[in-house]
């Protein structure tokens, strides 16, 4: 082949298998994507130095009280100049129950709030507490606000779904991610929380609440968890855990692995007790002991 056919001929570049995004998005790389969601947080938690978290759950769809309170003025507007609408008599009747349920959203706040403060105040080396949310709409984003009003920083673990999510404002953009598998997301809630706190929600919350509460039951995870199942009026109208211990199919003694809370300080001076005796006072007493 002569000089100048040489200079024509093409030279084909296959592309590498990190660079390639129709494999990258492909059944065959489902495993690679798995690890990135749990390689690109735990890099990103190291960074910035979060080992702990007190994580909120609740339902995606709990209102401000000021936004429940607009709501319902025009509902009862609306069903005002049509009273005989059982559409809009529904809608009267949800709003009145939305307006209940935003208590919720501002004792969530309040709460994280609160925690917030009493993190800035002990903070010390590794012992950085953060408050914890799915990172979306309602109960996420009222503990996300809370955090926020305190002058701290808050975790979101986000979830890629067709409806509902979406990131909320108040989670600390360096600390804000977005899964798409929800068994990881479920190991970014566990492995760095050193408590719960559970507000009321639909089967999301229920899915999140049962089957960490059964990692603590079987002895999975072997640190110390306070759950608080904050809400009683409504916990006891959804849940009868009791009735599973009358049957058998617990033990009594799994009845003390949660505390039902029904407002604010005694969920904030339970935690702050709980946090304090397992996972403050054992650090310090141990960094003590290394400088003998």
């Amino acid at each position: 082949m002569s000089s100048k056919k040489k200079k024509n001929v093409e030279h084909f570049k296959p592309l590498k298998a990190y660079n390639n995004p129709d494999f990258l998005n492909s059944p065959a790389a489902r495993t690679v994507r798995v690890m990135t969601e749990m390689v690109e947080p735990a890099d990103r938690f190291r960074r910035h130095n979060v080992w702990n978290t007190v994580v909120f759950f609740g339902s995606a769809r709990t209102l401000p009280k000021s936004e429940a309170e607009q709501k319902l003025r025009e509902s009862k507007s609306k069903l005002k100049h049509k009273p005989s609408s059982k559409k809009l008599r529904a809608e009267f009747e949800q709003a009145e129950r939305d307006l209940i349920m935003s208590r919720y959203y501002e004792d969530a706040s309040q709460l994280a709030e609160k925690l917030t403060t009493w993190f800035d105040e002990t903070d010390t080396q590794n012992r950085r507490f953060l408050v914890c949310t799915g990172g979306g709409p309602g109960i996420m984003e009222a503990a996300n606000r809370g955090a926020k009003k305190a002058g701290g920083h808050s975790v979101g673990l986000n979830i890629s779904l067709p409806f509902e999510q979406y990131p909320n404002r108040y989670q600390t953009r360096d600390l804000s991610f977005e899964f798409h598998y929800f068994f990881i997301r479920k190991f970014w809630f566990f492995y760095l929380a050193k408590a719960l706190v559970v507000f009321p929600g639909g089967f999301g919350t229920l899915d999140e609440f049962f089957e960490l509460l059964t990692l603590i039951q079987t002895g999975k995870s072997k640190k110390h968890m306070p759950v608080v199942l904050y809400g009683a009026d409504y916990w006891n109208k959804i849940l009868n855990i009791e009735e599973m211990a009358k049957w058998g199919v617990i033990d009594p003694a799994d009845l003390k692995l949660f505390k039902t809370c029904n407002n604010v300080d005694e969920a904030f001076e339970y935690l702050k007790k709980e946090i304090t005796k397992h996972h403050l006072k054992p650090f310090a007493k141990a960094r003590r002991n290394r400088k003998k």
